[in-house]
């Protein structure tokens, strides 16, 4: 399967998109609802996430000091097949660059932003010829930044979501639903439907319960 890319090339990866490892992370059907079946729903925390973004979503190219700051870069991986834009990217003096992920929510280390925030980092590695060791998440709710630490283990975490994307874009395959705590303060509850399908035995025999004929009519 070939796949033509944001930047207008070929190839021979099926393209991911960075913003869908950390929906994937979270919640693999989440993700697939909205790459499979162009399904999203908003609410509070997406509207919150909405404005945050238009603040720092347009593209631009600031300096404030030694630092230069770019908005909405758009970046790329061949090797992973990764394509996507950048939040923030802050260059340093020496070379050193900063990828900023912006959230709207509370931060949670270790948690699906850390892999979408090293995934920007590895792209930016490949287009800048650099190493980069430390990232950042800013959270609004928290208001500062959280720093993340790109070492292998996230690393390799990138490539196993990245891998796991592509494996549900070339099938078609919708990850099942989970029903669990995650699903109280998702969006796509609605579109999902997480408790009729995880208790699909249950709810067919309420169905089927429904349509069952009254033997006392049939005298």
């Amino acid at each position: 399967m070939t796949a033509r890319d944001d930047r207008g090339g070929e190839n021979s990866l099926p393209q991911v998109p960075l913003s869908a490892l950390e929906h994937y992370a979270y919640c693999p059907r989440q993700s697939g609802l909205i790459l499979l079946e162009d399904a999203f729903e908003d609410d509070a925390a997406t509207v919150r996430g909405t404005l945050l973004h238009r603040r720092v979503d347009t593209p631009g190219n600031r300096g404030r000091g030694t630092v230069r700051t770019l908005h909405r870069l758009p970046v790329y991986h061949d090797g992973l097949g990764l394509y996507g834009y950048c939040d923030t990217v802050e260059l340093h003096p020496r070379g050193r660059v900063l990828p900023i992920e912006h959230k709207s929510g509370r931060y949670v280390p270790g948690g699906p932003a850390d892999i979408q925030t090293a995934a920007q980092a590895i792209c930016l590695e490949a287009m800048f010829n650099t190493t980069i060791t430390r990232a950042a998440v800013y959270s609004a709710r928290d208001r500062r930044r959280h720093t993340v630490t790109i070492d292998q283990p996230l690393r390799d975490h990138v490539a196993d979501v990245t891998a796991q994307v592509r494996e549900m874009l070339t099938t078609s395959a919708l990850p099942p639903a989970v029903a669990d705590s995650r699903c109280r303060r998702c969006s796509m509850a609605d579109s999902c439907m997480p408790r009729v399908l995880t208790h699909g035995a249950r709810f067919q025999r309420a169905l089927d319960s429904l349509y069952q004929p009254d033997p006392s009519a049939e005298q």
